[in-house]
């Protein structure tokens, strides 16, 4: 008998579409509303992670001086809508 085949985690490219679950464990616990917004951008991973960046405030550290990507932006907007009437 051989060795036993190592299992691998793919790891996806930042570029490869987001799906429901991949926006779900990137920006956490959404209203399914909201994810189907998002979900309607078409984003890429990596916009959803850019714009989980932005709003946890790490943007400043990892991404200083560079502005939000136009789908990691509008992400952001829908997450933040309503926020200002909140207040």
């Amino acid at each position: 008998m051989g060795k036993p085949i190592a299992k691998s985690t793919v790891v996806p490219k930042p570029e490869t579409p987001a799906s429901a679950d991949d926006i779900k464990h990137i920006l956490g616990a959404l209203d399914d509303a909201k994810i189907l917004d998002v979900l309607a951008l078409r984003p890429s991973i990596r916009d959803v992670e850019e714009a989980s960046m932005w709003l946890s405030g790490d943007a400043d550290l990892f991404s200083a001086g560079q502005p939000l990507r136009p789908v990691a932006g509008e992400i952001v907007a829908i997450l933040t809508a309503g926020e200002e009437e909140e207040r």
